[in-house]
Parts: structure tokens; sequence; C-alpha cells
């Protein structure tokens, strides 16, 4: 298959930095967009992955999976998008279509194993694919987004995963008015889930460990901030909660939340902590309660989602870099130094 060259930021070793790595993408075929990318948002994901945390990554890793661009070529065939439209790029860019995950329209959950926007097997190259930390991409047009007008392009890119990670569960498990909802943390996912649960119409609880983020909290739209080192504060929720959504990676105590919930609540996980929970079997028992979990979003989710916030005036708030700060920015994502979401400006990206 013919290629063409791009300009890239690859990792090479799991404990090296990032640095200008030139790469190749495919020639566009009959179903595919060409984009070129003009905002990449920075996941948490991308670190675990490029640093081998949750397994041997592939190198050179070129991450990103929350991508803003442009539509510069489409294949012959391709009926959804034109040249000059705003498109976007989640964190797929393929499943197999034919398991009873995809045929259903929730390729996220594809049996046989979705294809990521990187660090996946590249069934067109025989290589891995390469993601949006980069000048362009090549994405098959049934796994591109078209972005609404009036949505913020570089506020926009977060929303391909930690805006879907967030709205994909509050939509499955029905989150609206008259439900008591509960986000545990404040971070990247954390401040997304407070903005959807209140403009899904919930009463929402955040529930942070720091007494430093009370203000922000019910700056970005909740209702109630409990600090929940505060046994008493925790207590005076016990089996209140309809739904809560955990977006914490940290390790932290499972049933203390569970034991918010009212009889058949559900909590949810987003959040992807290193270490086993240990689950007491009362916390599920005494109130019929239900843990779940939930990955990402269909490319179905994601434009439903992005819809959504083009109409209800709903982004992240970002802290905009330049493609040479993407090292610092990792460095200070660790130390949790970032409100809440960093965005690359990817005009920035220079051989």
């Amino acid at each position: 298959m013919n290629t063409v060259p791009a300009k890239a930021y690859a990792a090479h070793t799991a404990t090296t930095p990032l640095t200008f790595t030139p790469i190749q993408r495919r020639e566009p075929g009959p179903t595919d967009v060409e984009m070129e990318i003009l905002f990449c948002g920075v996941c948490h994901s991308d670190i675990h992955t490029a640093r081998s945390e949750w397994g041997p990554a592939k190198y050179p890793c070129v991450p990103g999976h929350e991508i803003v661009g442009r539509v510069t070529r489409v294949g012959a065939n391709v009926t959804k998008f034109k040249v000059g439209d705003t498109s976007a790029v989640g964190c797929m860019v393929d499943s197999c279509r034919t398991c009873s995950s995809c045929t259903q329209g929730l390729e996220n959950y594809c049996t046989n194993g979705a294809t990521y926007t990187y660090n996946s097997v590249d069934k067109h190259l025989n290589t891995h694919t390469l993601g949006g930390y980069s000048s362009s991409i090549v994405v098959d047009e049934n796994y591109v987004l078209r972005v609404p007008a009036g949505l913020d392009l570089a506020a926009a890119a977060p929303l391909l995963c930690a805006g879907v990670t967030t709205y994909s569960p509050m939509r499955h498990w029905k989150v609206g008015p008259g439900m008591k909802v509960g986000i545990i943390g404040l971070g990247g996912l954390g401040h997304m889930g407070v903005k959807f649960a209140k403009a899904f119409g919930a009463h929402v609880v955040l529930f942070t460990t720091s007494p430093k983020k009370v203000e922000d909290g019910k700056r970005l739209g909740a209702h109630e901030v409990v600090v929940s080192t505060d046994s008493a504060a925790m207590k005076q929720h016990k089996s209140t909660f309809d739904f809560i959504l955990d977006c914490v990676s940290a390790e932290h105590d499972i049933n203390a939340y569970l034991q918010l919930l009212k009889l058949n609540g559900t909590l949810t996980l987003v959040g992807l902590p290193e270490k086993p929970f240990m689950l007491a079997a009362f916390s599920l028992l005494g109130q019929r309660r239900s843990l779940a979990g939930s990955g990402i979003g269909s490319i179905g989710e994601t434009q439903e989602m992005l819809d959504f916030c083009a109409q209800h005036s709903i982004t992240p708030d970002i802290e905009m870099i330049r493609m040479d700060q993407i090292n610092e920015a990792w460095e200070r994502m660790i130390k949790q130094d970032v409100r809440y979401r960093f965005v690359i400006d990817m005009a920035t990206l220079k051989g």
C-alpha cells in the first residue's frame, strides 16, 4: 500500500521523552477520510500506554485519541464527509463490524477487539496504529465524527475520550431529573461528569479528597461537594444515591461509596485503579446495589454526545500547550497539576 509522510511526536522506549519523529500514513482508500489534525487532547491513557504501564507498548508509540481536524482528502466512495469539513477521531479507528456488539452499534465493545487509535494492530500497513500527536491521520469514514458548528475546536478535543467516557454510562443508566447522582473525583473525567449530570437535570454531588476543590466543583455545576475524608459528611449521604460515577484511578475504598447507594442504585467505574478493589459483599447485598463498569462509547454515542455538547454549550476546561511542551505536560498530569485537560495546538508541531 502506498504511504504519505507525516510529522509526529513519539515515545521510542518506556523511559525516554517523546521526540519529533517522521511517520508514514496510508494513502486514503475508497472509504477513507484524511484529516489535517488541528488539536489533540492529552489523556492519562497516553502516559500509561507509552510507558508500558498497561503492558508492553509498540514503539515508536505515537499517542493521542482526542483528535479534532479538517478533512483534506476523501476516498471515491466516501459519502459522509467532504474536503474542508471539521471532523474528529476518538479512541478507536475500526472494529470487526460483524460481532453482536458491532452489529448493535456498540463498536467499543467489539468482541473480536476494536482497533484503537494507537498501539493496536494496523491491518492496512501491517504495523501498529499511530495516534493524534501528529500532523495528519487517515481513518475509515465510519469511525470519523462530525464536529457541530458552535463548538470551540480546541475545547472539543477532550470530548472524544473524557467526554464520551462520562456521557455514555449516564445515558445507559438513564440519568435524569429527580435523580441524585454522585461523581467521585474532580479530574479530567470527573469535571465532565459533573457538567453532564447537571445538564441531564440531576442533583449532583461531587466527592473529592481535596478541600481546595470544593469551590471549583460548585463552579462546574455540583450542587453539593463532599470532602470524602470527612466521615460525618459521608454518613449523611448513606443510602441516598440513584447513581454514582467513579472517575478515580488512584487506590480508594469502593465500599465507602457503595454504601451511599439507595435500593437498586448503581455505581459505575470509569477510572482504572492499578490495584484490584477489596470488595465487601455486604456493601452490595443489603440494598440490592450494583457495581458496574463502562468503557468509552460507541461511534453513535460519541456523535450524539458532540451534538448534545453543542446544543448545551458544554466543553471541558482546558489548558492549551505547544507540541514541544508535551513532556512537561505529562509530568504535570502525573502531579495532578492541570485544570482539567491539556490540549495540544498541532500547528506548533515542527521538525
